[in-house]
């Protein structure tokens, strides 16, 4: 089964210092048919402002995944984890039982671009812990990069679900591939440019779900992208 997501059918939060675009409900935005997708639970697209940010606020029983694509944020909670968060970052909060923590735009006069990502853990009240990693982008060129997994595979970060997140920049005419495995489900977010994924094209804040599918899971990039791609169980 395919699942397409447009840009402009996602639901928006908008304040003073945040632009949010959310591919299924979150907040106030809700949408009982894009609930999420398998345990991926939340894709917001964020704008914040310099200088402004999320204020400190809790979570528990979620993994949260950012991922900076211009700009930075700087991270500080409840665990005496800290630190900022740049492009070719991606940082991974296990909240387990519950955590505290705040996002902040460092810059004055720098917007920070990011994508907010949530999965629902496969075991519940577990001891919060934070992972941060500045991987080579250069691994992430013309190829998908492993960032997240179950096992921490390939210097990846360990997320506490049967779940794995690539992350890959193509150049225009360049093209990735993935086998897709039967039993599971598999969601393409693009963040920049222009691909083809199986004849459907997409733009950047479009997004595509394949569910079930068999073969290959080929990209081809028609401008410079930059994608990531989660395999999730169903």
């Amino acid at each position: 089964m395919l699942n397409i997501r447009h840009k402009d059918d996602r639901g928006a939060t908008q304040t003073y210092w945040l632009n949010s675009q959310h591919s299924f409900s979150f907040g106030e935005y809700h949408d009982p048919k894009n609930m999420g997708f398998g345990p991926l639970r939340v894709i917001n697209e964020d704008f914040v402002r310099p200088g402004s940010g999320f204020d400190t606020h809790g979570h528990a029983n979620m993994e949260i995944i950012t991922y900076v694509l211009s700009g930075s944020l700087e991270h500080k909670d409840s665990l005496g984890s800290g630190g900022i968060i740049r492009p070719g970052d991606v940082q991974l909060m296990s909240a387990g039982k519950g955590i505290l923590h705040s996002e902040y735009n460092p810059s004055q006069d720098e917007e920070a671009h990011l994508l907010q990502i949530w999965i629902m853990p496969n075991e519940t009240g577990t001891r919060p812990s934070y992972q941060q990693t500045s991987f080579d982008t250069a691994g992430f060129n013309n190829a998908l990069r492993l960032v997240v997994s179950p096992d921490g595979a390939e210097g990846s970060l360990k997320i506490k679900q049967d779940a794995k997140l690539f992350v890959s920049r193509l150049e225009a005419g360049k093209s990735v591939s993935l086998e897709m495995i039967a039993n599971k489900k598999y969601w393409l977010q693009l963040a920049r440019g222009k691909v083809t994924v199986r004849g459907q094209g997409l733009e950047a804040g479009d997004a595509l779900g394949f569910d079930n599918e068999k073969g290959n899971l080929d990209v081809t990039a028609e401008d410079a992208s930059e994608f990531i791609l989660f395999e999730l169980p169903r």
